[in-house]
C-alpha cells in the first residue's frame, strides 16, 4: 500500500496523518513504537482531501468545538482488531470503558488481553478513540501516545485526572 501524509502540530506533539487515497488510515504519535502501526512507504501530500480534512477535524477538536469525527476511515488489520477498533467508534466523547466492556461487547467477554493488545495496535488513534479505553480499576493503562497523552485527551473531553496539566489553547 502506498500512502500520503502529512504532518499536524498539536497539543499532544506532532501526529503523522497517513491516507490510502481517499481514506485516513493511521494518525501515528511522534514518538511512535517503530512497526506499531504496519504501512507501506509514504509520501507528503499537503493538498490530499482527507488529510486536510483530519486536520480540520482535529484542530476543531483539540478546540473542544468538535465532539465527533466524519472521516472514511480504512482500518487494516486482523478480523477482530477490525472488531475492537469499531467498538472504540462506539464510546462516546466524554466516556470512557474498561477493556473487559468491550471484550463483552464484541462478543468475547473472555478476551480482555486482547482487547488491550488490538487497542494497543489501533492505527487511527484519536480518531477511534482508544484513549478512552482506561483499566477496570478506572486508572490510565497503557497508551501508544504516552499516559499524559492520554490524560489530556480525557480532560479535553470533561474528565478529571489528577495531576495533568491544563490542554494548552491550539
Amino acid at each position: 500500500m502506498t500512502c500520503t501524509c502529512i504532518t499536524l502540530a498539536s497539543p499532544v506533539g506532532e501526529l503523522k496523518l497517513v491516507a490510502n487515497g481517499s481514506r485516513l488510515v493511521a494518525i501515528l504519535w511522534e514518538n511512535d513504537t517503530p512497526g506499531r502501526v504496519r504501512l507501506g512507504p509514504t509520501s507528503e501530500a499537503p493538498d490530499n482531501p482527507i488529510l486536510v480534512c483530519t486536520a480540520q477535524q482535529l484542530r476543531e477538536y483539540f478546540a473542544g468545538s468538535r465532539h465527533h469525527f466524519e472521516l472514511d476511515l480504512e482500518f487494516v488489520g486482523t478480523a477482530f482488531q477490525k472488531k475492537v477498533w469499531a467498538a472504540l467508534l462506539t464510546i462516546p466523547y466524554g466516556e470512557t470503558r474498561s477493556y473487559s466492556q468491550i471484550a463483552e461487547q464484541i462478543g468475547n467477554p473472555g478476551a480482555v488481553r486482547a482487547v488491550g493488545a488490538a487497542n494497543g495496535k489501533n492505527p487511527i488513534s484519536i480518531v477511534a478513540p482508544c484513549h478512552r479505553v482506561i483499566g477496570a480499576s478506572g486508572k490510565l493503562t497503557g497508551f501508544a501516545g504516552g499516559l499524559e497523552a492520554k490524560a489530556l485527551l480525557l480532560t479535553l473531553e470533561g474528565g478529571h485526572w489528577p495531576g495533568t496539566a491544563r490542554l494548552p489553547g491550539f
